[in-house]
Parts: C-alpha cells; sequence; structure tokens
C-alpha cells in the first residue's frame, strides 16, 4: 500500500479509490469561464482540477477561483518559485512543481517552507520533454530509468528539507516508456503515483494511448491518481477517466453499455441508437449494465448478464431484464421505454 496525501479534502494513496483530475484549458485570468468549466468538470465526475499559473496576474485570479471552485485545485507551476509561493498563500490544495526548473535548492526550500506552513502536498513532475541534461547524456533520450532516476533526484531534494507530502508523476507521450517507469518507480518507492500518458496527440489515439497505458498499470495495481490527457474538452477527458476505471473493474458508479457490433441480421440504425442510449445516461451514476442489441434473436441470450437491455427487429424490438423479455414494442418506442425503466430501478 502507498503513502497517503490529503489535497483538500480528497484522499490519494493509502487505499483511497482512485481519485481523478483534469487540467482547466481557460485562461486563469478568467475567472467566471474558470469556475464555470470548474463546475462542469464537477458534474462530469471530476474530482480535482489543475490550473496554470504562468504568472503574477493568474495566481491573483487563482486565489479568487480558490474561493469558489466546488474542488480542490492543483496549481501548476514552472520556473518561478514565487508563483509557487503565491499559489499556496492563495489557497492551493496542492502544488505541482518540477524541483529542477525553478532554481536553486534555496528556491525549493523557500516553496517547501509555504507548502509545509499550510499542509499542502507537492506534486513532483517528471515528463519525458523536460528531463535535465545529464540525464539525457547518461541514457540518450528519455527512457524509464531516466524518469525514475529524476523523480528520485526530486524527492531526495524535498526529503532533505524534511518534507514528504508528495506525490509523484513520471510522464511520456510513449506508452511503453510510460508503463515501464511507473512499474520500476513502484519496486522501489511508496509515494503515491498520479499516472497518465501526456501529448497523445489527436482525440482517437488519446483514448487509445490512455486506455492502454494507465489500463495496464492499474490493472497491476498502480496509480493513486489519474488524468487522461486528451486534445480537447476537459469534460471528455474525465468521462475517459470513467469509462477506463469502469473497464478495468475499479469504478462501480455509473451505467455499464454493452452493445452487438453489427451484423447483416441487423435491421435497425444499431449504432445510432447506441449513441443516443450513451449521450442519455452519460450522468447517471446508476451501477447497473445496459444492453443495446441489433438482434431479437440472439439479443437478449448474449447479454443475458445485463440488468437491462433492449434489441431491434424489423420495426419493432424488445425490452428485457436479466435475458427475460419484458415487453414487445414499436421500434421508436424502445429508447423512451428504456430509459423510463433505468430511472425506475
Amino acid at each position: 500500500m502507498t503513502r497517503q496525501i490529503q489535497v483538500g479534502d480528497v484522499l490519494i494513496g493509502g487505499g483511497a479509490p482512485i481519485v481523478i483530475q483534469s487540467m482547466l484549458n481557460t485562461k486563469t485570468t478568467d475567472v467566471a469561464g474558470s469556475l464555470a468549466q470548474l463546475k462542469a468538470l464537477k458534474t462530469a465526475g471530476c474530482q480535482i482540477a489543475r490550473l496554470a499559473i504562468p504568472n503574477m496576474e493568474a495566481a491573483k485570479s487563482f486565489a479568487q477561483i480558490c474561493k469558489e471552485s466546488p474542488m480542490p485545485l492543483v496549481a501548476d507551476i514552472h520556473f518561478d518559485y514565487k508563483l509557487a509561493i503565491a499559489a499556496a498563500e492563495a489557497g492551493a490544495s496542492k502544488i505541482r512543481i518540477n524541483p529542477g526548473n525553478i532554481g536553486g535548492e534555496d528556491r525549493v526550500a523557500a516553496v517547501v517552507s509555504a507548502c509545509k506552513e499550510k499542509n499542502i502536498p507537492i506534486r513532483i513532475g517528471v515528463n519525458g520533454g523536460s528531463l535535465d541534461k545529464k540525464l539525457l547524456e547518461k541514457y540518450g533520450h528519455p527512457t524509464a530509468e531516466a524518469l525514475v532516476e529524476s523523480a528520485f533526484e526530486h524527492l531526495e531534494l524535498l526529503e532533505k528539507f524534511g518534507f514528504y507530502n508528495t506525490c509523484v508523476s513520471m510522464k511520456s507521450s510513449t506508452v511503453p516508456t510510460m508503463v515501464a517507469a511507473a512499474r520500476l518507480f513502484r519496486q522501489q518507492c511508496d509515494y503515491p503515483l498520479h499516472i497518465g500518458v501526456t501529448e497523445t496527440g489527436p482525440v482517437r489515439m488519446g483514448l487509445m494511448k490512455s486506455a492502454m497505458g494507465i489500463g495496464a498499470l492499474l490493472l497491476d495495481g498502480i496509480g493513486d491518481t489519474i488524468r487522461v490527457s486528451l486534445t480537447d474538452d476537459p469534460v471528455e477527458e474525465v468521462y475517459a477517466a470513467k469509462d477506463i476505471l469502469k473497464a478495468a473493474g475499479l469504478r462501480a458508479e455509473g451505467v455499464n453499455i454493452i452493445s452487438c457490433p453489427t451484423c447483416g441480421r441487423t435491421q435497425i440504425d444499431l449504432i445510432g441508437l447506441v449513441n443516443q442510449v450513451d449521450a442519455a445516461l452519460k450522468d447517471c451514476q446508476k451501477p447497473i449494465t445496459v444492453a443495446v442489441m441489433g438482434c431479437v434473436v440472439n439479443g437478449p441470450g448474449e447479454a443475458r448478464e445485463a440488468d437491462i437491455g433492449i434489441a431491434g427487429g424489423d420495426g419493432c424490438g424488445m425490452l428485457f431484464e436479466k435475458g427475460q423479455q419484458v415487453a414487445k414494442l414499436p421500434y421508436d418506442e424502445l429508447l423512451p421505454a428504456l430509459l423510463k425503466r433505468i430511472k425506475e430501478l
């Protein structure tokens, strides 16, 4: 079991459930826009959100956002240690830094002092694209070993100042590297891990890479908090994270939709129907499995383990529960009947 830290009112590590994070893509100086996005993220299921603090103007706006935020906020800091201190004073629940790019040890000590005073955890963020030159010279390129060595160097620096309230991330845009780094780190250390694949590319590949990387580690029992990085609306990151957790068997909340891949027997617009069901149940937190099948011959049988489902035929279809037919209905009544019954469950 890993160590545990507390970010606001959210526990990370130490056996706590996997925590879902995202990062705002609004300007931090846009207080109203940032708060609106935070509310949308909260509704989608996000538990912690990160904001970029590139300058003092952003730090001042961050203070306003912290006061009204519906969830704990992480201040994302690069280069300027004064911004980290300002964010801590502004109400940050966690500070994300790379100790190697904010200056000498005295500056790291100043950040540690500010975080200690307010009991704010620090996330050490190691990224394959910003490794120290000496590590690149040693390993030739951003290997898993290089990422882990960088993480340990930063941890040792924080520990030198008596700071242990720490979470670690070692991200790479290369899935095997990210997975190998997390596995290697976990063999040697029990600090909680924030896992994710960075710079994943277009949405389709981003989802694929994230599911492979995060999913592989979760099935190994590695990872305490996750962020799915997508070039898309941050809300979609949250939905993707929830789906990965459900697929890994680590999240019961939310609907699990199963559907057949279609074949020559399909006589309905199954793809369109599945998309409608998915959209309608996106925010439903009932822990149920819903089947949407394209054939009344095999559908209920293949989906007998589903709690509830529909199967379409030639102009009509059936509503079934636990593999047993409940009602035979015209095609255009299937979706309303399904949603009505789910609401009653």
